[in-house]
């Protein structure tokens, strides 16, 4: 969004980053310590999506050009939310126990999300 109002790549750079640390450090954690074990990590799904989680991960970190950066981030991390809802995880419901089901369902309560609003360029 920031981009189609022109908005400077550092500022937009700055929330994604923010974002990464506070938010999407933590959810990769929970995923990877909670729901993809019940799989296993020799399961080609999961290992799919760590190797998703390393390339985020990586492109995040990244000093390059930050606005193909930020392109690379936003194309890969919409492709990896797809990947997790509509095949990853409809294949650990089908092999999670009830009681695996219940603590997932604990564990990944939607958070309330706490926006940084130091600078909300998408609003302009």
């Amino acid at each position: 969004m920031g981009f189609r109002y022109q908005i400077a790549t550092k500022r937009i750079k700055t929330y994604a980053d923010w974002f990464y640390k506070t938010h999407l450090i933590p959810h990769f954690e929970m995923e990877e310590n909670h729901i993809f074990p019940i799989l296993g990590n020799d399961h080609e799904l999961v290992k799919r999506a760590l190797t998703e989680h390393k390339n985020l991960i990586h492109l995040f970190e990244e000093s390059n050009d930050e606005t193909i950066t930020l392109q690379h981030i936003k194309d890969q991390l919409e492709q990896h939310i797809r990947f997790e809802e509509r095949v990853l995880f409809p294949e650990i419901q089908k092999i999670a126990t009830e009681a695996e089901l219940i603590d997932i369902e604990k564990i990944h309560q939607p958070e309330v999300f706490e926006d940084n609003t130091d600078d909300e360029f998408w609003t302009k």
